[in-house]
């Protein structure tokens, strides 16, 4: 029995660390210019050798990329909730009992990744400037969508759970 709490508990911690890892690394759109330097772009920045904003972020011209940034934050946010109210639950759950609570914050977790990733995708066009369009995908839009069936399993996971002695 310690030996499933401990794979459940490292494969929630492992769908937190790729949530961060995808929100905060600067790898969900690479550009590849001929002749110059690889841009990459994440949802705050553009890097090349140096860092700059992503332009006219701040406008109501890229409410969609306002739109993946507050849902990924959100879903990295509730998946950290969850894995603290597991722990909590684990300690305070009679014999038995369902982690209901944590499978519905793991899984409005997952809803938002998938919310944001799915925007990013059909909009991408919207927020990057005409240079930066021709491009391809990144690591961190890569790691966002394994993010998804990760916490969506684990929310489903918590939902069938039972607590034991």
């Amino acid at each position: 029995m310690l030996f499933i709490l401990a794979c459940i508990i490292l494969f929630h911690l492992a769908a937190a660390i790729l949530l961060f890892v995808a929100t905060i690394h600067n790898r969900w759109w690479v550009v590849t210019p001929a002749g110059r330097d690889v841009i990459y772009a994440d949802l705050w920045y553009s890097c090349n050798s140096t860092c700059y904003p992503v332009e006219n972020s701040h406008t109501a011209d890229a409410a969609y990329l306002q739109a993946v940034q507050a849902t990924m934050i959100l879903a990295t946010i509730l998946s950290c909730v969850s894995f603290f109210v597991f722990i909590l639950q684990l300690f305070r759950l009679q014999q038995g009992e369902r982690f209901i609570f944590t499978s519905i914050i793991q899984l409005f977790a997952s809803l938002c990744v998938m919310i944001a990733a799915s925007i990013y995708t059909a909009q991408k066009t919207s927020f990057h400037v005409p240079s930066l369009q021709e491009g391809s995908y990144g690591s961190s839009y890569v790691l966002a969508w394994i993010s998804f069936p990760m916490t969506f399993i684990g929310g489903l996971m918590y939902l069938v759970l039972r607590k034991r002695k």
